[in-house]
């Protein structure tokens, strides 16, 4: 309804004038109708870098089966494998037969069918106790203390591979120290407060800084370094949690810095080949003579963009060539060197192609990033060992995220950097193969089930 005082005012106009305001009017009404149109648009996961548990779920209808349950003809069974040496073996013989009635036992079997269950023994911990003598010296008069053996010295009350169990629950599976205890009383019979569960994972952390810094070096030094952070928080305040891998190693840091003061203390004097990061300035920046972005986080910014301007040619184009561009170095090892380079230079002019367009509102971000980092968008279909993406250093700090989720923040600046360090290397030995368990209690100091096996001296 228009207003009462406006009414004499565009009576007054001339035809040209009126025509001119409708124009000025139906530009403002196209300009709200984009903006909420914008805001009406969902973020999701696949347009963003929003985790996909947050995405809004829908319902999915119930479908009718249109096979039959069960394996498709021709599928091979698979079965849970019989182990060769079981503990236990029991015989179960047929003794009359059950229509006849006649005796069976001398009977030679014409088949066995062997079946295993498997279960857990009550599980008891072991102690160990240490009488320690004092003698009095009757030639001097000094009083003399018996050596405890290494493992078992004063003030130690747990082995080591008790601390790296508690440990391994607390730090991989995300369990409180409240359930620890309950899960050491009700599974291990083993009574333990959570002070002890407390004391157990800041041993294991100081335990694992030596092979922490060993596996820093390691990275530092590598050709290609990834590098990726996400926020955390320690007693009450934001950090944030770094990762950088290199080669089959990663170096996780916690601190309350986002900037390029943990790069440059991280690095120090060493220079990378190539730097894989998202588009973070601080990462950008990072010292290596090239850099490749993310092309996984490209894809899921144009497809936001497509989400909101889908006439827009240039995001979806661009969003091809990238997916083109990674099939291409997948492909890498079964197409000729020829063939695979003619391939690289003909995506490469598509690029220049499409760097060249020119176009207004939103988006023009995206264009003026890709045109300044041209250089960094295809290193990788030059280099077979550099990665198009960053998801290594995002599963590597997926656990972390999981175990803030869970856990809450830290509320000790030791327990933070407690858990950088085991991160460090549990995650380097998973990714080499070893046990992440066999690894912690191999670093928590001397095994002290060898002293079962010793004799007792009367």
């Amino acid at each position: 309804m228009i207003p009462e005082p406006v009414k004499p005012k565009l009576e007054g106009l001339s035809r040209d004038e009126l025509i001119e305001l409708i124009y000025e009017l139906l530009d403002k009404v196209h300009d709200l109708e984009e903006k909420l149109r914008l805001k009406q648009t969902p973020t999701t996961s696949k347009n963003s870098s929003q985790p996909p548990a947050r995405d809004f779920k829908v319902e999915k209808k119930k479908r009718k089966r249109s096979r039959k349950k069960g394996a498709k003809p021709g599928h091979e069974k698979h079965e849970r494998g019989l182990v060769d040496k079981p503990s236990k073996v029991i015989e179960v013989y047929v003794d009359n037969c059950s229509k006849c009635h006649l005796n069976l036992l001398d009977q030679v079997p014409v088949r066995t069918v062997r079946r295993q269950v498997s279960e857990l023994p009550e599980i008891e911990p072991v102690v160990i106790e240490t009488r320690q003598h004092e003698v009095i010296c009757p030639c001097c008069g000094e009083r003399q203390v018996g050596q405890l053996p290494a493992g078992l010295e004063a003030g130690r009350y747990f082995g080591p591979r008790l601390e790296a169990l508690v440990t391994i629950l607390h730090h991989e599976h995300h369990i409180g120290f409240e359930r620890l205890v309950q899960i050491c009383g009700d599974v291990f019979h083993l009574p333990l407060s959570e002070g002890g569960a407390v004391a157990m994972v800041q041993r294991a952390g100081q335990a694992v800084q030596a092979a922490a810094e060993a596996v820093w070096e390691q990275v530092r030094r590598s050709t290609i370094i990834g590098s990726d952070e996400t926020s955390a928080r320690v007693n009450g305040r934001n950090h944030w949690h770094w990762v950088f891998v290199g080669g089959q190693c990663e170096y996780h840091l916690i601190v309350p810095s986002r900037g390029y003061d943990v790069i440059e203390s991280f690095m120090g004097e060493c220079e990378a080949e190539v730097w894989v990061s998202d588009c973070w300035k601080a990462q950008l920046n990072a010292p290596a003579r090239l850099h490749q972005i993310c092309l996984a986080h490209q894809i899921r910014n144009l497809q936001g963009l497509i989400d909101r301007r889908p006439q827009l040619r240039w995001a979806k184009e661009m969003q091809a060539l990238f997916r083109q561009a990674i099939r291409l170095g997948n492909r890498r090892e079964q197409m000729t060197e020829r063939g695979y380079q003619r391939q690289v230079l003909l995506l490469h002019t598509h690029l220049e192609r499409l760097l060249k367009r020119r176009f207004r509102g939103l988006g023009t971000n995206l264009l003026e990033r890709y045109r300044k980092y041209r250089d960094s968008l295809f290193v990788f279909l030059q280099r077979s060992h550099v990665p198009a993406d960053n998801n290594a250093c995002e599963r590597a700090l997926r656990p972390s995220v999981i175990h803030r989720k869970v856990m809450g923040s830290f509320r000790s600046e030791w327990g933070a950097q407690a858990y950088a360090a085991l991160t460090t290397v549990l995650n380097t030995a998973k990714r080499n193969g070893e046990s992440a368990f066999q690894k912690l209690a191999s670093l928590m100091g001397t095994p002290v089930l060898p002293f079962l096996d010793q004799p007792v001296l009367a």
